[in-house]
Parts: C-alpha cells; structure tokens; sequence
C-alpha cells in the first residue's frame, strides 16, 4: 500500500514538472505532429524552400530571414570551433585539449552568432517559429497532393 500512495506522489509530481516546462518550452507540442509521424516526411530541397518563400506572402520571408540568420550562426560556431582550437593547440599541443576546446568554441561561437544574427534581422520581431510551422504543413501538404 505504501508503494502505490508513493506512486502516486511521484506521478503527480512528475505530471507538474512536465506541465511547467511544457508551457516554457511549446515547441515541443507545435512540432511533435510532424516528429511522431509514422511515415515521416520526405526530405526538401532549396528549391522547395524557395517556393514556399515566393508563396507565402506573410511567413516566406519571415522564414528566408530565419534561414540567413542560421548561416550566420553557422559562420560564428566555425569562426569559434577553429579559433579556440588553434589558441589551445599552440599553447598546450594536447590533442584532447584541442578537441574540447574545438566543440566548445563551436557552442559558444554558434550562440554568438545567432545572438548578433538575431539583433541584426531583428527576429524577436518576427515570429520564425509560426514560419516554420506553415512550412511544415505547406510541405506536408504538397506532398499529400504528390502521392
């Protein structure tokens, strides 16, 4: 009896733990309709990228404007894996210090660029994640129509 009263205890905590993070972090209920699929959806290209972009007069650029601020991030994780990498290497010469140092600088150089890519296209403006969703569904539905 004891057991199950415990039970209880921790399946109602555990149900409001997940309840707090899951109204702190939302997109894991927006997106899990297009994770969980049981027939997952087929790769896209650029090009059907850019389709949706020249499409959808609302979310296309608002999506165009998230995928540059990505390849400034992207630049930034490079910029930072490479430079701390090198900076231990020349002055430690241990491999395992370089290689920490390399994933390191890439988390930091990544958060940093997408820090200055988000002030620089002002994308706490937008609402890339509405953006990404409608993708999603346009895709999802373009290829219903296709099978």
């Amino acid at each position: 009896m004891g057991e199950s009263s415990s039970e209880s205890f921790l399946k109602k905590h555990w149900e409001g733990y997940k309840e707090f993070w899951a109204e702190r972090f939302p997109f894991t209920g927006i997106y899990s309709r297009f994770i969980s699929r049981e027939d997952p959806l087929p790769s896209w290209s650029e090009s059907d990228v850019n389709e949706f972009i020249a499409s959808d007069p609302v979310h296309g650029p608002t999506l165009k404007t998230a995928r540059e601020a990505t390849n400034i991030a992207l630049a930034g994780g490079a910029i930072g894996a490479i430079s701390t990498a090198g900076v231990a290497w020349k002055y430690s010469r241990s491999l395992h210090g370089a290689g920490l140092s390399f994933v390191a600088g890439a988390v930091f150089g990544w958060t940093f660029g997408q820090e200055i890519a988000n002030h620089w296209y002002q994308l706490y403006r937008l609402d890339t994640m509405a953006a990404q969703v409608k993708f999603m569904e346009w895709w999802e539905n373009k290829c219903r129509r296709r099978s």
